[in-house]
């Protein structure tokens, strides 16, 4: 089956693999040639896809999930592969992200501080599984 991942800026990943998981807002979930026809809204997570045994990890920062006819799409805000984050950045996030939770203060924007975490997470488990 063919995989497809789309940033607004350029095409992350086009290519022929044979397995396909993923992190829906309803949860995790997995696609194998043949699938039926199906669609999900993608929650900030990793991507892990297998092509002849090899597994690769993406992250995917939201966004939609697309398969019918063995083509999958995946439109995303932002994406990265696994081989290409650095890894002391990602820290860096998540601790200034965990600082922002920590603070109780008006001032801080809960939802973007929560987002920022879910973010660094997903960036440091794509980076770090392989």
């Amino acid at each position: 089956m063919h995989l497809k991942i789309v940033t607004h800026e350029k095409i992350v990943y086009d290519d022929v693999v044979d397995e396909i998981y993923s992190k829906g807002t309803d949860g995790e979930f997995g696609v194998l040639k043949g699938h039926i026809p199906f669609m999900s809204a993608l929650d900030i997570g990793v991507t892990k896809i297998v092509k002849d045994g090899n597994s690769k990890f993406f992250t995917t920062m939201g966004g939609v999930f697309q398969f019918a006819d063995d083509e999958a799409v995946i439109l995303t805000q932002s994406s990265e592969c696994g081989d290409d984050i650095d890894i002391d950045r990602a820290k860096s996030a998540l601790s200034r992200a965990e600082e922002r939770l920590q603070q109780k203060s008006e001032t801080i924007d809960e939802k973007r501080a929560e987002a920022a975490f879910s973010r660094a997470m997903a960036r440091l488990k794509a980076a770090k599984i392989k």
